[in-house]
């Protein structure tokens, strides 16, 4: 694939007239899906696919737009080039756009990972292996994600890395249900057999008589899968610099000047993420951005286009400056201490449904789900039935954090619609000491 974008993309750019500049940005995976039911293959399946982004530009106009590409050489530098010619016939009624920022210093990168994946059926055959005798269900996303950007002033950029999402649930009756995921860029049997059976001994806790419990407040541990909701949830407008100068973003407190624990540090770590280091303006992005340093507001992540509006560098982020490899920093408690740690109260595996109940004061609600567990001196009593939660995030990793855990976990972002996600966030589970539920 690498061939055929940098082969379309000297096309391209040969095309080009005098004063035109483009920005190519190539998509591309090689991907395997594979469906199971009842701890069997019921749907495999594979995905090959590619697309090109072009931005045209003539001084501060620009017109821009999608072309997917069929693999035959071509038939696809014949499509490109009547898009190309679509683009230019639209410059001319285009209004000067006074945000257009791209890179025009050009910074050429390849990044190819040199492990692979075995293929996905035998990917398939062990997870059928790992989980004999259980109903399993679940879908199986393997193979290698792409990522190209090319441009008209010599730079070339290059990004190719294989990985793997298994998102599945161990189903016992009625609604008694784990729900897990094993995630990573490299396949281990080892590791599988592993979650799978820690979901199965979740499963036989689930099967218990249920226990309901009074509105209130009470200590929790959210597992990191739980805490990928909340900070999922936050990835949508709380850190991107137009959010925060537009007043926006569910931090304003921390705007203002407010902090969270001293052990919240968060940061966009490019670097251990799943994704490329660049983006489609051409800008190369930093190892890491720091967002939060011990629990204070310290960073943001600013797209190009609000860079030239608010007048500061940008830090390749992408337009909708949401974080694409956010990463909590790891704390002292360890995992497996998780239970004593929390002596009493809820031991919280999933959350589910998150909303703002009050966006500026960074209030969130949601329910619980999936192997929620009541927990009585470090020792699992019983499943909970599904309850409200509704706190804010000051208290939840501000003055009711007790602890962090030493172990975190990659969890990659399992969106296909469309294409594979290169989204990845990297956390601990987390130790509360009062959360607020409401029914």
């Amino acid at each position: 694939m690498r061939e055929t974008f940098f082969s379309i993309a000297d096309h391209v750019i040969a095309g080009l007239r005098t004063g035109e500049e483009a920005l190519l940005w190539f998509e591309a995976e090689r991907s395997g899906f594979v469906r199971f039911n009842h701890g069997r293959v019921r749907q495999p399946g594979s995905v090959t696919q590619a697309s090109l982004s072009i931005d045209l530009i003539h001084g501060a106009r620009h017109a821009g737009g999608r072309v997917t590409l069929c693999g035959n050489p071509p038939a696809d530098r014949e499509r490109v080039s009547g898009f190309v010619a679509e683009l230019r016939s639209e410059l001319a009624g285009l209004a000067e756009d006074p945000h257009l920022l791209y890179n025009l210093e050009p910074a050429s990168t390849e990044a190819s990972a040199g492990a692979t994946l075995p293929d996905p059926l035998d990917l398939a055959a062990q997870v059928i292996e790992a989980c004999a005798g259980l109903d399993f269900v679940g879908i199986l996303a393997a193979g290698e994600v792409c990522r190209g950007f090319a441009n008209s002033l010599g730079q070339r950029n290059w990004f190719a890395k294989p990985s793997f999402n298994l998102g599945f649930s161990l189903y016992s009756r009625a609604d008694k249900a784990v729900k897990s995921a094993y995630a990573g860029l490299t396949w281990n049997a080892n590791d599988l057999r592993r979650r799978i059976g820690d979901a199965a001994r979740q499963l036989e806790l689930v099967t218990r008589p249920a226990k309901t419990i009074e509105p209130g407040k009470y200590r929790v541990y959210l597992a990191p899968a739980a805490l990928q909701e909340v900070f999922g949830l936050l990835s949508w407008n709380a850190f991107g610099l137009k959010n925060h100068r537009t007043k926006q973003t569910p931090l304003l407190r921390l705007i203002a000047g407010e902090r969270l624990a001293p052990s919240i540090t968060l940061s966009e770590n490019t670097a251990e993420g799943a994704g490329p280091a660049f983006g489609p303006a051409g800008f190369i992005r930093p190892q890491a951005v720091e967002l939060l340093r011990e629990g204070a507001l310290c960073g943001a992540l600013v797209s190009p286009r609000s860079a030239r509006e608010y007048d500061v560098p940008t830090n390749g982020a992408a337009e909708s400056e949401s974080p694409e490899a956010l990463e909590l920093a790891p704390g002292a408690l360890p995992e497996d201490e998780a239970l004593a740690a929390l002596d009493t109260g809820l031991y919280v595996n999933n959350l589910w449904y998150l909303n703002y109940s009050d966006r500026s004061t960074c209030r969130i609600t949601g329910m619980t789900r999936f192997a929620t567990f009541w927990v009585e001196r470090g020792e699992i009593r019983a499943p909970l039935n599904v309850m409200r939660f509704d706190d804010t995030l000051h208290n939840m990793l501000g003055a009711n954090l007790l602890g962090l855990t030493r172990e975190r976990e990659m969890l990659l972002d399992d969106g296909s619609y469309g294409q594979r996600s290169t989204a990845s966030m990297r956390l601990p589970g987390a130790l509360i000491d009062r959360c607020a539920f409401t029914l």
